[in-house]
């Protein structure tokens, strides 16, 4: 066998691998009530160092050789470019009208909490796990990565439990998005201000340039786009021509904040939220490109993931109490942040708990923040870990506790208020 042939192999067994790996750990989760999320991050967890590593070494690296990496990272940052795209697409601005002002105070505090908590931690534990990298851009990344809320896996969340119509699930949803479009663009800064080594000047160009970018994609791609969309699109089907366009509009959105000197995922979602009011283009491309993203992208994305996280890195009592700690500050900083504004927004204590526990569901953005602080070298593999472990029980306390502050459906005067949005 010639050694493209049997790269190709070792590249066709991962994918079988993880694929079917991910799909059981789906599967499994989602017979005890959590996110399929959180069983394919943990087949990687299964898969990789932190279990299968230590009783098969030689079976993971025949099976996971180093050689191959390259391809699932780009397979995984590929998968993130789509997926952005279409959590973009799904932004919902119109909720804003309802309940626009505690949704904004509640998506404010959730993130400026854990924010101003998780970088006053960061600092404090930076000479005992990050020694080796950049202090600033680890108090920053730590920061981001404690604030965000993960969209997609919440409103599934939500769907699970019917609450997605309903007063506070669109409270909830509106203000999740606003905290993730606010946690994109600390990302983004974050990624500037490293890459720009703090210095003013580059930071101050690399601001310009995307709001530029961002000007560029609402006044000239969006009506460009809409229009072509018009034209091409008949009912929700979209022609292989038109999804090759809008393909490459991604890929090119992605190119240009990579140039800029943010991360390539940040393009992609904000043209898709300026093309989310198109509501054909958005069912077309969803129905085009959701399933597979899902089914393939995302688990390599999240298999992937839980491969590159050694529990083992977490070696000393020390490293499990920080670990710990961040925990607690991520649960504290979110649940405290959004409920207390939830409450003074008029909502019952009961209401604020719901806020509150969904608002802490990190999963997928927190992976995605976590990922783009290692990608940038200011991630320690330990603090890597800890994020991942943090994302996983913010992701698996939500049903569970959701469930218990949740009215039963024929419950009669419930403190938790489960109308329908007007």
């Amino acid at each position: 066998m010639n050694g493209s042939e049997e790269f190709l192999l070792h590249v066709l067994i991962q994918l079988v691998v993880i694929l079917a790996a991910a799909r059981i750990g789906g599967w499994v989760m989602g017979k005890v009530g959590q996110p399929q999320v959180v069983g394919e991050i943990m087949a990687g967890l299964v898969l990789g160092p932190s279990l299968l590593g230590n009783f098969a070494p030689d079976l993971v690296e025949y099976v996971f050789p180093q050689d191959t990496a390259v391809v699932f990272r780009a397979l995984s940052e590929l998968g993130l470019l789509l997926l952005m795209f279409l959590i973009g697409l799904e932004f919902d601005f119109s909720h804003l009208r309802h309940v626009g002002r505690t949704a904004g105070s509640v998506a404010a505090s959730g993130i400026l909490l854990p924010f101003a908590m998780g970088a006053a931690l960061a600092w404090w534990i930076h000479p005992i796990v990050a020694t080796d990298v950049s202090r600033s851009g680890f108090v920053l990344i730590l920061a981001v990565a404690l604030s965000i809320t993960a969209i997609p896996i919440l409103g599934r969340i939500m769907m699970d439990f019917n609450i997605h119509r309903t007063r506070i699930g669109t409270l909830t949803i509106t203000a999740a998005a606003v905290d993730d479009a606010l946690g994109w663009i600390l990302l983004a800064g974050v990624s500037a201000a490293i890459h720009g080594s703090f210095e003013i000047m580059p930071i101050i160009r690399m601001v310009v340039l995307t709001i530029l970018f961002v000007v560029t994609c609402w006044v000239v791609v969006r009506p460009l786009i809409t229009r072509m969309m018009d034209r091409w699109i008949k009912g929700t089907d979209l022609p292989p021509a038109g999804l090759a366009a809008v393909l490459i509009t991604v890929l090119l959105a992605g190119v240009t904040t990579n140039v800029i000197g943010i991360f390539s995922i940040f393009g992609p979602f904000v043209l898709g939220a300026v093309l989310s009011g198109h509501h054909e283009f958005r069912e077309a491309i969803t129905r085009r490109l959701s399933d597979f993203v899902n089914v393939f992208f995302l688990p390599i994305f999240f298999t992937y993931t839980g491969l590159r996280t050694d529990v083992g890195q977490l070696g000393t009592t020390q490293h499990w109490l920080i670990c710990g700690l961040v925990l607690v500050v991520a649960m504290v900083g979110k649940m405290a942040g959004s409920g207390l504004a939830a409450r003074v927004g008029g909502l019952s204590w009961r209401e604020c708990g719901c806020v509150a526990v969904m608002m802490n569901t990190r999963a997928l953005m927190g992976l995605i923040a976590i990922n783009v602080g290692r990608e940038l070298g200011v991630m320690p593999d330990s603090v890597f870990c800890m994020l991942v472990i943090m994302a996983i029980v913010t992701t698996l306390v939500t049903s569970p506790v959701l469930r218990r502050l949740l009215p039963e459906p024929s419950a009669a005067g419930s403190e938790c208020d489960t109308r329908r949005a007007p």
